[in-house]
């Protein structure tokens, strides 16, 4: 099974062809692996599904900055993970860092 082979619709349901699928797939690990590089201390949170949103991997610095992008389930999540060198964790075992909160609350503040 590859890394994104979940999923062939976009979210208005219209059918999304293999090549859109691999260009999204290789956008989404080239932005992980610049934010890995960019910064210090970076961990990953996947997201499961919810009723709203797809499933997810958060990467999160040890400062708190974080960014998300969709993945299609919890293997391709820690595939990514391992890919990036970074530690996995599921966000319904550990809840989110108190980091990004305060980084979340510092960016309000600005």
């Amino acid at each position: 099974m590859g890394l994104f082979s979940r999923g062939k619709k976009s979210e208005d349901g219209t059918h999304v062809s293999r090549r859109g699928q691999k260009e999204a797939q290789a956008a989404t690990v080239a932005h992980f692996h610049e934010f890995v590089a960019t910064r210090a201390g970076v961990e990953a949170y996947f997201e499961p599904d919810t009723p709203r949103e797809q499933s997810a991997l958060l990467l999160v610095a040890r400062d708190g900055e974080w960014t998300r992008r969709r993945v299609p389930d919890l293997a391709a999540g820690l595939e990514l993970s391992r890919e990036l060198g970074i530690p996995f964790y599921e966000v319904v075992k550990t809840g989110y860092p108190d980091s990004m909160r305060q980084w979340n609350e510092r960016q309000r503040r600005k």
